[in-house]
């Protein structure tokens, strides 16, 4: 929502501040077209030249993202902390029966009370794995941290490549423009022959290109990218959160102890309250181990 409220404040601001200085519209609308056709275009063709088909598809996937916000609501993160729970108090009553579970999530009643993490491949994925490197019984947790850190990097390069990509196509719309602009004043200089009023309304039309690149640049394409790597970023944290409640797990700290460790971790917007998270986990505690 957010989002669709700056877009309309970013057109009726410039747009209506032009008219109430007295400026008209019709060159602009005049020139627009052919300028767009320009621009727009020739970003399109160096987006496509500058990024493989992964990284396009990506960044068009993630373009909803500027208007939705991170994925993750403050809600997940105390259903992860509920999952992760259950799942580290099982491993220490018996640890062959948790093997079930995170092998076959899509059959596990514990991974099954929480819908949305379950649809989450990389959550899953992130949450066995580690489960697993658990029960191999390294001779130092650190070891297995340093996958994880591993991990986490390469996650977080990924996920901030829908950002990288558009913010290079906002550095590069500004340049588009002037040759667009050059272009146009390439053609009033055809055209030099021409009184004034029909030169003047050319080197308008042709200054339309500077401006819609810039405009372009900064009032869209850069913010775009500035939120979708916040929203990267934010929901970077919560498998950062599954990292730190299972390395709490490897140092072999009480159940809760390790929840707490993760509830603290959680950034302050989204962290559940003490005694919220301990009345879900109390429920948890009541019921048998699965």
């Amino acid at each position: 929502m957010m989002g669709l409220v700056g877009i309309v404040i970013v057109f009726v601001m410039v747009f209506g501040g032009y008219l109430a200085a007295g400026g008209k519209l019709g060159i602009i609308l005049h020139a627009l077209p052919f300028e767009m056709m320009m621009i727009a275009g020739a970003a399109a063709g160096a987006f496509l030249i500058g990024n493989d088909a992964a990284t396009v598809k990506h960044a068009l996937r993630d373009i909803p993202l500027v208007f939705r916000g991170p994925r993750w609501k403050p809600a997940d993160y105390r259903d992860l902390l509920c999952l992760l729970f259950s799942l580290i108090r099982l491993a220490r009553q018996n640890p062959l029966a948790v093997e079930e579970h995170v092998e076959t999530p899509a059959e596990s009643a514990i991974f099954g009370r929480y819908p949305r993490i379950l649809a989450d491949a990389e959550a899953v994925a992130l949450i066995g794995d580690t489960l697993r490197a658990a029960s191999l019984n390294y001779d130092d947790p650190r070891q297995v941290e340093e996958v994880l850190d591993k991990r986490m990097e390469a996650r977080d390069h990924h996920a901030l490549q829908s950002s990288h990509a558009l913010q290079t196509m906002a550095d590069g719309l500004p340049a588009l423009g002037i040759v667009a602009a050059v272009l146009g004043v390439i053609k009033t200089m055809a055209a030099i022959d021409q009184p004034p009023e029909i030169l003047g309304k050319m080197i308008g039309g042709a200054l339309v290109g500077t401006f819609l690149g810039v405009f372009l640049s900064y009032g869209f394409v850069g913010p775009f990218a500035a939120r979708l790597r916040e929203v990267a970023e934010a929901d970077a944290h919560f498998y950062r959160l599954i990292r730190e409640v299972l390395v709490a797990n490897l140092h072999n700290h009480a159940a809760n102890i390790c929840i707490e460790v993760g509830r603290q971790n959680t950034p302050g917007h989204n962290r559940p309250g003490f005694a919220d998270l301990e009345e879900a986990l109390r429920a948890l505690r009541q019921e048998p181990a699965a």
